[in-house]
């Protein structure tokens, strides 16, 4: 028998070093949105009578076709997430997905981007990224978020224990990869009286880790982790800017230099023969995915930020609003000037992609390029020109 006991919370082991002026990568996102809505749902959580699972059927095996081929397109990752209650993603797990990506795929890393730690069993998540680990040949890139307001909700999880459970998940997880020999846990919010997971990942120590930050405190938190930073909806480029370079200075205390590889930009991208072209593409389908998609939630994200502290100081929760709130009353020229959007030809995607690798120094750009109900043709040809008319001009910057 395995006697439990209380366990200091340990540091995960420090990700494996990055090599100094690496080329810069890519990875191809996709969010799996339900396209078919008439009208935006009115309340939250939507109501699911419109879903047709025929329809289903066919999304799911076009979406997956399309993540696969991002190998033959020339990206570096393949990435997937987690959301519920909303046709804003039918991706309820996305290691459902990495597990058919892992058997479609040789080479491509398998970005999970990520579990909701702080909503899920941190040892039932631990197996299942270590699976993936060693079913794909050690492809994984383990993601860690802590999820959006909602989804609390939706779990029935307390959303001001956010913050502590993922600390502690963390820490568990890392231990659960890295321990040869059972151990015991017992934290504020996990207890466990023996644990020793079958399999273990296949890389060592683990799979590179990264972790979400919209603003400093979290980057604080990412830095102290060692992490790869991962940044998403991006106001504007001056305040993504501070919190990279908080990450930085926590990451440097704690032993860690950051290169450019591990801060990790994520962009809805729109790129077509034309710059005309582009905007008349990712024009409507900003509209359907922020007036249709994103409607469900906003009823529910106001009582998770009334009544809850998930967000930490009233100055972050005023940050958090009034980022989303920038974005959906910009327009699309507002948001391609403020570093938000990738969206053009080729040619102006790459003068887009070079201002975020000087003015950030990101080494690594996510492309969701599956934006609300754009047309799967208009997303495989933005993938084409990707491969032949953006990435050779950038790959080395």
């Amino acid at each position: 028998m395995i006697r439990a006991a209380r366990l200091t919370l340990i540091m995960p082991t420090k990700n494996s070093p990055v090599r100094e002026g690496a080329p810069m990568q890519f990875t191809f996102f996709h969010l799996m949105p339900w396209p078919d809505l008439k009208e935006a749902p009115t309340e939250w959580p939507a109501p699911n009578a419109e879903f047709n699972g025929e329809r289903g059927t066919e999304l799911y095996d076009s979406y997956i076709s399309t993540m696969a081929d991002a190998e033959k397109y020339g990206f570096d990752w393949v990435a997937a997430n987690e959301h519920h209650y909303s046709p804003y993603s039918l991706m309820a797990n996305c290691n459902l997905v990495g597990a058919a990506l892992a058997q479609r795929t040789k080479s491509i890393k398998l970005a999970m981007l990520g579990n909701l730690l702080p909503l899920l069993n941190p040892i039932r998540v631990a197996e299942e990224y270590a699976m993936l680990d060693v079913m794909s040949g050690g492809r994984l890139v383990a993601g860690f978020v802590r999820g959006i307001p909602h989804e609390y909700i939706a779990y029935n999880v307390a959303p001001s224990e956010s913050r502590a459970r993922m600390r502690e998940a963390l820490a568990l997880i890392t231990k659960a990869w890295t321990e040869p020999e059972p151990f015991g846990w017992e934290s504020e919010h996990y207890q466990y009286r023996s644990v020793s997971i079958w399999p273990k990942p296949r890389q060592k120590p683990h799979p590179r880790i990264l972790l979400s930050a919209s603003n400093e405190e979290s980057a604080e938190f990412v830095g102290e982790h060692t992490a790869m930073l991962g940044m998403a909806l991006i106001a504007d480029l001056d305040s993504a800017l501070k919190a990279i370079e908080t990450y930085r200075r926590v990451a440097r205390g704690y032993g860690f230099d950051p290169s450019p590889d591990d801060i990790v930009i994520m962009q809805q991208a729109v790129i077509a023969d034309s710059d005309e072209q582009a905007r008349a593409l990712m024009e409507p389908a900003l509209k359907y995915f922020h007036g249709v998609l994103m409607r469900p939630q906003l009823d529910a994200q106001r009582i998770v930020l009334q009544k809850s502290r998930f967000f930490g100081t009233d100055t972050q929760r005023e940050h958090f609003v009034g980022r989303l709130s920038k974005l959906k009353a910009r327009t699309l020229e507002d948001q391609i000037e403020a570093g938000s959007v990738l969206c053009g030809s080729p040619e102006s995607v790459v003068k887009q992609i070079k201002r975020l690798r000087q003015h950030l120094g990101a080494g690594h750009v996510i492309l969701n390029m599956k934006i609300g109900n754009i047309a799967d043709g208009v997303v495989r040809r933005g993938m084409e020109l990707f491969r032949d008319r953006v990435r050779p001009h950038v790959a080395a910057l």
